[in-house]
């Protein structure tokens, strides 16, 4: 088989593809409409002074030009350095100075961000290698940097040199969570991406004129590029949102019978919110999610029984989201768990005891590890850091604790890093804070690990109902309903927990909630 077959351009399929390819905020793009935007996107890029290897940062919403980058980016054999729309000066400045970028095509601006002023705020000396930027909606922004005017698609550039046909190479680079050193950059092949993409469209069985997606996920993190490039090589529509909100979702889900949509449980609340009609969308058939946020189990519940049909998923940027995903022939329990069937045959996963280092057994709970072909190249320019994620023999250490379900399905527990080892076993909060919800009082709990007096302990925070519980009560329930060691330490009642923004949904801070919980204890 050619390299081209491994190629992003490869997906573009013209046999039997629905038209439009997109639809943006009520906009069609039909497929020789993107073909052309690509074409033009290169004679951009290449006039800009962009090669082989360059690198390009791309601080865009959803938008036809993203897409269009980052096909255009693959044929001159660049690199786009995805950046979140949420991140601030920092982390721009350190996204920039790790990926050594040359370009950067960024917003005007978009609804309450001024990215001109997040910009103002990097200094031009700790981003050496940034030359200038180009701006999407505008002539220019004030900025330290010179500033050219994304003009590709409508004024005319000499065609773009012959592609490039090593598809093995970096073409594509998204942040990981992050640390207190920065996040890393992982890479990402077109052979990676194109391999994957064409894997999600057998597993799912996508059919282009059947079937579409609605994009409400950020284009810069893998949960959104991922589902995009999935529908893309299906050549089914996908009908995009520039960034998500409710009452826009509901509308094109109803409007266009939409099939599928991907993204947190938090969106697909926010969106059953707004409709009391049963079941609002008759022609949904997959809605893959990601369980952020407590109660996801009872939202899965209420969705089902109003039509619509949630999915856990597993993904990562490492190993790209939609890695795998529940069936609709498992049982409920088993289908709207995070993990799933791995959507690639070729894909393996495996599961080692954290204790013993020893690979584990069907149903014990340890490290996932997983070699597939959707793997990530490595962390971009940081060799170090992906000899410590990668075995041997080629599995990616995910930090991600679960266990083996039997015939290739496995289940994704909790972070490495939340997972907490209470009286020799390793057991996940979301054990505890489902039995602390279940109880009067309590609409949503948090648990983590603390050292007290040198022993492990799990402390609790709750957010009470009209009438708040009382911690005597709820010991005396869990006492009955879990085995002592899991019984919290400590339970405290706050009003909301400590969250932050993601590219794929709000997430709770549970290092925070440490240390919350190290405070309290420490004040009493």
């Amino acid at each position: 088989m050619s390299a081209n077959a491994f190629s992003l351009q490869s997906l573009i399929r013209t046999e039997a593809a629905a038209d439009p390819a997109f639809v943006f905020d009520g906009t069609p793009v039909s497929r020789a409409q993107f073909s052309a935007k690509i074409d033009q996107t290169a004679a951009w890029l290449a006039a800009q002074g962009i090669g082989k290897g360059d690198v390009i940062a791309v601080w865009l919403v959803n938008r036809i030009e993203w897409v269009a980058l980052l096909f255009a980016a693959a044929r001159l054999g660049a690199v786009v350095a995805a950046v979140n729309t949420r991140y601030r000066s920092a982390e721009v400045a350190h996204l920039l100075k790790v990926s050594g970028a040359k370009l950067m095509v960024v917003e005007a601006a978009f609804r309450s961000i001024d990215f001109a002023a997040i910009l103002a705020d990097v200094d031009k000396f700790d981003v050496p290698t940034l030359q200038r930027l180009a701006v999407v909606g505008a002539d220019t922004i004030p900025a330290h940097w010179p500033c050219v005017r994304f003009d590709a698609f409508d004024t005319a550039y000499p065609p773009a040199p012959p592609p490039q046909d090593d598809v093995d190479l970096p073409v594509l680079l998204y942040t990981t969570s992050g640390t207190t050193k920065g996040p890393k950059l992982v890479a990402h092949s077109q052979r990676t991406l194109a391999t994957h993409a064409a894997s999600v469209v057998k597993a799912l069985t996508l059919s282009p004129q059947r079937h579409s997606l609605l994009a409400m996920l950020p284009f810069c993190g893998t949960f959104g590029m991922t589902s995009l490039l999935g529908f893309i090589a299906a050549g089914a529509t996908i009908h995009v949102l520039d960034a998500f909100e409710a009452a826009p979702a509901l509308k094109l889900l109803r409007e266009h019978r939409i099939t599928h949509s991907f993204g947190s449980d938090e969106m697909f609340r926010r969106i059953l919110a707004l409709t009391d009609v049963p079941r609002p969308f008759p022609h949904l058939e997959v809605c893959g999610f990601a369980a952020f946020q407590p109660g996801w189990r009872e939202l899965a519940a209420e969705a089902g029984a109003r039509g619509m049909p949630l999915f856990g998923l597993y993904g990562s940027s490492e190993v790209q989201a939609l890695f795998s995903i529940g069936r609709v022939d498992d049982a409920f329990a088993d289908r709207i768990e995070g993990g799933g069937w791995p959507m690639s045959p070729d894909a393996k996963v495996r599961v080692r005891d954290t204790e013993t280092g020893e690979l584990a057994a069907q149903g014990v709970s340890g490290e996932i590890e997983i070699s597939a072909p959707s793997r990530f190249l490595g962390y971009f320019n940081n060799p170090e850091a992906t000899r410590e994620a990668i075995t041997a023999d080629g599995f990616f250490r995910t930090g991600d604790i679960g266990h083996l379900r039997g015939n290739r399905a496995f289940v994704y527990e909790t972070r490495a890093g939340d997972a907490m080892r209470l009286g020799g076993f390793l057991v996940a909060p979301g054990e505890i804070e489902d039995e602390l919800k279940s109880c009067t009082g309590v609409t949503d709990a948090q648990v983590v690990a603390v050292d007290l007096k040198g022993q492990a302990r799990c402390v609790a925070f709750v957010i009470p109902s009209s009438e708040p519980p009382r911690q005597e009560a709820l010991v005396a329930r869990l006492r009955e309903r879990l085995a002592g060691y899991k019984v919290p330490a400590r339970i405290y009642v706050v009003e909301a927990f400590p969250v932050t923004d993601s590219a794929n949904g709000v997430k709770i801070q549970r290092a925070r909630l440490r240390a919350m919980a190290m405070e309290r204890i420490a004040a009493e």
